[in-house]
C-alpha cells in the first residue's frame, strides 16, 4: 500500500509538472514577461508550499530541528542535485536576471539564516524579518519585470547567447489571447495543486516505507523529508529543461531556494515565540548550505552557463553530502 501511495504521488508530480511548465509559459507570454519571472514568483511559491506545510506543522509540534534541517537540506538538494541533474541533461545558460538579482539574494538569505541561527535559537521577530525580506524580494522581482520594455524583458532576463535570446524574444512576441491566458492560469493552478498533493502523498509513502525498514526519524528528516519536499522543484525543473524552457527552470530553483529561507522559514517561525537550533545544524548543515550558495557565484558567472561537467560535479557533491549525513546519523544512533 505504501508503494502505491508513493507511485500515486510521483504520477501527480509528473502530470502537475507538465501543466505548470506548459501553462506557466503561456501566462508569461500573455503578460509579456520572461518565463524566468513566472518561475521566480508563481512557480517558485507554488512548489515551495510543501516546505511551508512541513515548516508550520513542525514548529507547532515542537519539531524545530526537522524544520530547520529541512530548510538547509532542501536548498542543498535544489542547487546540487536538481540543478546538477538539469545541467547533465542539457547545459544551462544562466539568465542575466539570475546573476544580477536572484543569485545575490539567495546568497544573502543563506548568510542571514546562518547568522540568525548561530546563537542556538531563532525567535518570532527574526521570522518576521525574514518574511518581510522575502516579500520585498518578490515585489521587487515583479516591479522589475513590469518596468522593462515588453520586447526587452525576455532578452534581459536570459543569456547573452544570441540564439537563446532570440528564442525567448520570439516566445514573448507570440500572441496569446485573453481567453487562452485565463484557461492557462486555471491549468497552472491545477498543476500546482497536483504537485503539492503529489509531493504530500509521495512523502507519506516514502516515510512509511522508511519506518517499515527501521530507519531513524532523524535520518528521515535529513534525507527523505528534504528530498520529498524538493520533489516539486525536481519535477518542474527537469521537465522545463527537457522542453528547453531554461528560464523557467532557473527561476523555479533559485526562487524556491530564496523563498525557503525568507517567506517559508519566516512564516513557520511565527507559530512559536522561540525555537532552539540543534548545534549540529550550525556546525555543518547550515554552513554547508551557505558554501553551496557561494560556490554558485563563480559557476554562474564564468561563461554564464553551467556545463555538463559542472552539473556532474554538483551531483557528485550532493551524493557526498548525503553519504556523510547518513554516516553521521548512524554513528550518533550507534
Amino acid at each position: 500500500m505504501d508503494v502505491l501511495i508513493l507511485l500515486l504521488g510521483l504520477s501527480l508530480l509528473v502530470g502537475g509538472g507538465e501543466l505548470v511548465v506548459d501553462h506557466g509559459v503561456r501566462v508569461a507570454k500573455y503578460f509579456h514577461v520572461s518565463p524566468l519571472i513566472i518561475g521566480l514568483t508563481i512557480v517558485a511559491i507554488g512548489t515551495s508550499l510543501p516546505e511551508l506545510a512541513v515548516g508550520i506543522d513542525g514548529v507547532r509540534k515542537g519539531a524545530a530541528d526537522i524544520v530547520l534541517g529541512n530548510m538547509a537540506g532542501t536548498n542543498v538538494v535544489n542547487v546540487l542535485l536538481i540543478l546538477g541533474l538539469s545541467a547533465l541533461i542539457r547545459p544551462l545558460a544562466v539568465p542575466r536576471g539570475v546573476i544580477k538579482r536572484d543569485l545575490p539574494m539567495m546568497t544573502v538569505s543563506s548568510l542571514a539564516f546562518l547568522f540568525l541561527a548561530w546563537n542556538g535559537f531563532m525567535t518570532r521577530w527574526e521570522g518576521a524579518i525574514l518574511l518581510a525580506g522575502g516579500l520585498a524580494y518578490t515585489l521587487f522581482t515583479i516591479i522589475t519585470a513590469k518596468r522593462g520594455p515588453r520586447s526587452k524583458v525576455a532578452i534581459d532576463e536570459t543569456s547573452t547567447d544570441p540564439n537563446f535570446a532570440a528564442h525567448h524574444k520570439e516566445e514573448v512576441a507570440e500572441r496569446v489571447s485573453k481567453r487562452t491566458a485565463i484557461f492557462s492560469g486555471i491549468f497552472l493552478l491545477i498543476g500546482l495543486a497536483a504537485i503539492i498533493y503529489g509531493a504530500d502523498q509521495m512523502l507519506k509513502g516514502a516515510v512509511a516505507i522508511a519506518h517499515d525498514l527501521g530507519v531513524s526519524e532523524t535520518l528521515i528528516g535529513l534525507t527523505v523529508v528534504a528530498i520529498g519536499t524538493s520533489a516539486p522543484e525536481l519535477v518542474t525543473t527537469i521537465i522545463a529543461t527537457i522542453r528547453d524552457e531554461r528560464s523557467l527552470a532557473f527561476g523555479n530553483l533559485v526562487g524556491s531556494s530564496t523563498l525557503n529561507l525568507t517567506i517559508i522559514l519566516g512564516t513557520s517561525l511565527l507559530f512559536a515565540p522561540q525555537v532552539s537550533v540543534d548545534p549540529k545544524l550550525t556546525r555543518f548543515s547550515i554552513p554547508f548550505m551557505v558554501a553551496v550558495a557561494v560556490a554558485c557565484i563563480p559557476v554562474f558567472i564564468t561563461g554564464r552557463r553551467i556545463s555538463r561537467l559542472e552539473g556532474g560535479i554538483f551531483v557528485a557533491a550532493y551524493l557526498g553530502y548525503l553519504a556523510y549525513t547518513i554516516m553521521a546519523s548512524v554513528a550518533l544512533s550507534a
